[in-house]
């Protein structure tokens, strides 16, 4: 009710009609903020015009309610309903931070890879004003990749053990590996309440995930492959296309980031785990066609 009256006032009032450079518009609101666009040239005038808004619409409430200026956000990209990010302004000089909510730059269930990621995209785009920039950075980080060239340490994913296996409703790849690994040793397996970290390894077509994910430091004494494909389909495809898909819309974003030269090789170790893997050779191949590549070939 308040939010809808809020932005009654507000473009009612902030309009070129009214004498206003620019007709003011409510882009979002929520329980307890309304963010408004005044079209100004500079984030002070913008500033101004929200503090003189907050007085205004407060005076045409019941005390105590009450609006306060906040803060700036210049640039700001608004991607849905709390998720957003934008550099961070109390004051006209400098901005504070490179704020973000609900984008993936924090969350530990999802692989270091995509806050690295997400976070070098954003500070492309918002303070180095440079989109495209950003999108030629994640054509790279897609390639190195499905080459192979990320470190295992970006790829491992974490999650807490808050039951067994048989209690969840559906298998889980977290529990599923915590139980592989407890018939292996069950001395140095995960117990109730630790974080598990695991990667998701290649395997057979059409194989669940919780069937795939591994133990990283087996991973890494076994010479066991990586899924790098899984990667980009479940892990960055979102969080990219949830940034970019309001900068270069849905199709250009997906044309872009996801087809291309970049996007048509990948490294596997071909040879079988285990002692032989020091016999392990890498083969770049086609992930079109699948032949092996001549490593020698520019």
């Amino acid at each position: 009710m308040m939010i809808d009256k809020t932005k009654e006032l507000v473009e009612e009032k902030y309009t070129i009609a009214n004498g206003y450079k620019h007709d003011a518009k409510v882009i979002y609101g929520d329980t307890d903020s309304v963010m408004v666009k005044f079209g100004t040239e500079t984030v002070g005038a913008s500033m101004e015009l929200g503090k003189e808004a907050a007085s205004y619409v407060t005076s045409h409430f019941v005390q105590p309610i009450k609006l306060e200026f906040e803060k700036v956000y210049f640039p700001y990209l608004l991607i849905s309903k709390k998720r957003y990010a934008g550099l961070y302004f109390t004051k006209p000089e400098i901005h504070d931070k490179m704020d973000c909510k609900g984008i993936e730059t924090v969350r530990r269930d999802n692989a270091p890879l995509v806050a690295s990621l997400i976070g070098n995209c954003l500070q492309k785009i918002l303070i180095d004003r440079d989109p495209q920039g950003a999108v030629e950075y994640t054509k790279q980080v897609i390639s190195d990749l499905l080459c192979n060239r990320i470190d295992i340490s970006q790829l491992v994913i974490t999650k807490e053990l808050t039951k067994t296996g048989d209690e969840y409703s559906a298998k889980q790849a977290h529990s599923e590996l915590a139980e592989r690994m407890r018939k292996r040793d069950a001395g140095s397996a995960p117990k109730l309440g630790d974080r598990v970290p695991y990667v998701i390894i290649a395997g057979a077509k059409g194989m669940a995930a919780y069937q795939k994910a591994e133990d990283p430091i087996y991973v890494l004494e076994n010479n066991v492959p990586i899924d790098t494909t899984y990667y980009l389909e479940n892990q960055l495809t979102n969080p990219l296309m949830r940034i970019f898909e309001p900068i270069l819309g849905e199709d250009k974003a997906k044309s872009v980031l996801f087809k291309g030269e970049h996007t048509r090789t990948k490294t596997v170790v071909t040879s079988a785990v285990g002692k032989l893997a020091m016999f392990a050779k890498k083969r770049t191949t086609c992930i079109g066609c699948k032949s092996v590549l001549d490593n020698d070939r520019k």
